[in-house]
């Protein structure tokens, strides 16, 4: 592990195999997504953005539009970053790269967060969510509840 700051590009289907053994380590009490998973993503033409370390995969985010123009909206599907990797601000830079996708498109972007994630919905809170509502045991198989939030795009 280096100390430089890990490169954002493109999240190649390569990738999908990486993807699933971090979301094994990121969320073992819930269904962690499999690389096939990642790879239908990506088919189906979703915006997904990596974080490298060199060669190293650190982390992954993706967005999915749900409704086009002109009362866009996407969806933040999954944003993860390697254990040994957070706390750096990748995770952070990861969001803003999906919000300038979202905010190009003048989309509302909604997502779902773990009501015990702290950490997780500070960061959204920075970066303009609110919160909308709540599912209750909405993660599956822990059953913990999320809480939905919303961004409006930026002027």
């Amino acid at each position: 592990m280096t100390a430089t700051v890990p490169a954002i590009d493109a999240l190649r289907e390569a990738d999908a195999e990486r993807c699933a053994e971090l979301e094994k380590l990121l969320f073992p009490g819930d269904d962690p997504w499999s690389a096939p998973a990642f790879r239908e993503e990506l088919r189906a033409g979703h915006h997904y953005l990596a974080a490298r370390d060199g060669d190293l995969l650190v982390g992954y985010a993706g967005l999915a539009f749900v409704a086009g123009p002109p009362f866009a909206e996407a969806e933040i599907h999954t944003i993860g970053v390697d254990p040994a990797y957070q706390r750096r601000g990748i995770g952070r830079e990861l969001l803003r790269g999906l919000l300038a996708v979202a905010d190009a498109e003048r989309a509302t972007v909604f997502l779902e967060v773990r009501t015990d994630n702290d950490a997780a919905r500070r960061l959204y809170e920075d970066e303009g969510f609110t919160v909308v509502g709540l599912r209750k045991r909405y993660y599956r198989p822990s059953g913990a509840d999320a809480h939905t939030m919303r961004r409006e795009p930026a002027a």
